[in-house]
């Protein structure tokens, strides 16, 4: 059973308690997460909330999918379970391309 929503186009100024206090309004909240950047510690626009129950979380779709927070025009949805990632054991900076040092 899923109850957990998918929160994007956040704005940087919302935080994860008026997050929880805004969600509540369509039920229970168990949690409220904002995704932050590692390094710098800001808001990446996006977040959780997860829901006791699953007409919850159907009915924070429903009124909040689209709605106005923050000057902002939430994208609410059913959250998905995350990717697993492909190791490809390559370089992830990518190649060095066509310059030739020789050449001059």
């Amino acid at each position: 059973m899923q109850t957990k929503v998918y929160v994007g186009n956040l704005s940087f100024d919302a935080s994860e308690e008026s997050l929880k206090e805004l969600f509540s309004q369509a039920g229970e909240v168990v949690s409220a997460n904002i995704i932050t950047d590692k390094f710098s510690g800001r808001s990446k626009g996006f977040g959780f909330v997860e829901f006791k129950t699953e007409e919850g979380m159907k009915a924070a779709i429903e009124k909040f999918n689209g709605y106005s927070y923050l000057d902002r025009d939430l994208r609410v949805d059913e959250a998905r379970p995350p990717q697993k990632r492909e190791n490809t054991g390559g370089n992830r900076r990518g190649g060095g391309g066509g310059y030739n040092r020789n050449r001059y």
